[in-house]
């Protein structure tokens, strides 16, 4: 039987042992071991793919038989914490620097780790996310008007795609203009919509306009075609999916990428019919909260 583990962001454990239900097989902190091969999992911030488990006589022998799998490991530290900080400081020493927006996520192989106990090591070599633990890090902006901007930079980076400029975006639920700035500064032309002004700063660029209206009331067709649609907007994940499966319908959109945020209980059944719309991913950000990005591109 293929075993696949996947690692909870903090805090939902309960969400990520809900998606995985009776093919969840044994729990180590926010680690969880499922039968199966890997499949897609909104609430995981990392997957490890591949799991073996290495019998170990002492640290040095443990920092043996991790490096010769490979080079590159980040551990995940639930237990035993001195003996897995003492076998990680026997490994190659991997960068974990904040990236700058723009940089590539990196492309090396970065397997994952932990120590089950003081004689077994649970390691992957192969895991879905670049970064360590999945958690993207970024060198800060202090210019936009809120953090949410950091949700995009992720998703960006993540995805490996983004407006080009000149490119048409949809900034739903905008005020006060994190994403839009973002987009702005990617060169792309924003249509900002709230209700809610927008940072002045943000009125005063040629390439952002604001529609001071709700989201929920826009008529697709009188938007015209976007290249992409973003929302951040606060409200129930069954409003929002609404409001995208009209924009779908309307098909005068290319790329959407969307926060679903929970309120109160999480709404899995909002949630798998997001996860139902053709082409579409639901990851977990490092920067969501109670939180899940839905992304559907090349429509």
């Amino acid at each position: 039987m293929s075993i696949t583990g996947y690692l909870a962001p903090e805090g939902f454990v309960a969400e990520l042992l809900h998606e995985l239900g009776a093919d969840a097989l044994e729990t180590h902190d926010r680690l969880v071991l499922a039968a199966g091969p890997p499949r897609a999992i909104g609430w995981a911030a990392n997957v490890w793919r591949d799991p073996v488990w290495l019998k170990i006589a002492s640290i040095g022998d443990a920092a043996k038989q991790l490096r010769a799998i490979q080079r590159n490991w980040a551990l995940y530290s639930f237990a035993h914490h001195r003996r897995a900080a003492l076998i990680a400081a026997k490994l190659p020493k991997v960068s974990a620097k904040p990236l700058a927006f723009g940089d590539p996520a990196p492309t090396a192989p970065l397997g994952a780790w932990t120590l089950l106990d003081p004689a077994t090591v649970l390691a992957s070599p192969s895991c879905s996310s670049p970064f360590p633990n999945g958690e993207a890090q970024f060198v800060e902006d202090r210019a936009p008007p809120s953090r949410a901007y950091l949700k995009l930079w992720e998703a960006f980076t993540v995805l490996g795609a983004r407006p080009q400029p000149g490119e048409t975006c949809l900034d739903l639920g905008a005020s006060p203009g994190g994403w839009s700035w973002v987009l702005a500064q990617l060169g792309a032309r924003v249509i900002a919509v709230d209700k809610a002004a927008l940072d002045e700063r943000l009125m005063k660029l040629p390439n952002v306009t604001q529609r001071r209206e709700s989201a929920f009331g826009l008529d697709p067709h009188a938007i015209g075609a976007i290249d992409w649609l973003f929302s951040d907007v606060v409200c129930y994940p069954t409003r929002l999916l609404t409001l995208v499966e009209k924009f779908i319908a309307a098909g005068t959109g290319r790329n959407f990428l969307c926060t679903i945020k929970f309120q109160g209980d999480t709404d899995f059944a909002t949630q798998a019919r997001f996860a139902a719309i053709s082409g579409t991913r639901l990851l977990h950000l490092h920067a969501n909260k109670h939180e899940l990005t839905w992304v559907r591109l090349g429509a």
